[in-house]
């Protein structure tokens, strides 16, 4: 990737395990899909974190000619009280853009 990571905690305090997830999350995409440019992960914790209520993440992924977004903060699930399992659902959901912008670049190719 052309540009380090930016990873931005807000209404938590930074962890040093999530940033590692991400980062590896982030190595995969980059591993699988080269051409990454910049990412950007902000994870947003409830202002009155209780038991139940869902973490927020937002990525903004960058590729040469055009930049992906996803937010978990759209269609929040209950499942999303996890940070982990709100950040994996951010991953595969830009994964999945990732996925169908190669598969369309490909087929304008040929």
């Amino acid at each position: 990737m052309q540009v380090p990571l930016q990873l931005t905690f807000r209404h938590m305090d930074p962890s040093p395990a999530v940033e590692e997830r991400v980062r590896d999350l982030v190595t995969k995409l980059d591993d699988h899909y080269g051409r990454l440019t910049g990412c950007r992960v902000v994870i947003d914790a409830p202002h009155h974190k209780q038991h139940g209520d869902p973490f927020g993440v937002r990525i903004s992924l960058a590729v040469p000619d055009r930049e992906f977004h996803v937010s978990t903060d759209t269609a929040p699930r209950p499942d999303h009280d996890d940070v982990y399992v709100a950040i994996r659902d951010a991953f595969d959901a830009v994964k999945r853009q990732l996925r169908s912008y190669t598969g369309v670049r490909q087929s304008v190719r040929s």
